[in-house]
């Protein structure tokens, strides 16, 4: 079972997540982090690190987020890995309370 990143992280990207991660299992896009699902350890360590709640244990996830478990594994496989702390995004804190963000999804790698 793995850690999901989910919807709360997009176009914030604090990464606070990243320095607590003991495996590396992080991978950075434009706008968005994912969890690789095959190198997450299910530690837990990065859930209460992250300001904005995006990360949820498998079986926590909330309904309205599944697809972000198949976003987490495919995006794993194309983006870079980040495995230091870095600033968030330039306008986090404007995003940070938003909701409905899925559509500001890039895919692009960072």
């Amino acid at each position: 079972m793995a850690y999901i990143v989910a919807e709360p992280c997009i176009n914030c990207k604090f990464t606070d997540c990243v320095d607590v991660c003991p495996v590396d299992c992080f991978y950075e896009g434009k706008n968005f982090l994912v969890i690789h699902p095959d190198d997450c350890i299910d530690c837990g360590a990065c859930e209460p690190e992250c300001p904005v709640e995006a990360i949820f244990e498998e079986d926590e996830l909330p309904e309205k987020w599944e697809s972000y478990t198949e976003l987490n594994a495919r995006y794993s496989e194309e983006w870079a890995n980040i495995t230091a702390k870095k600033d968030p995004m330039p306008d986090a804190e404007s995003w940070r309370e938003k909701e409905d963000k899925g559509g500001e999804l890039s895919a692009e790698s960072a």
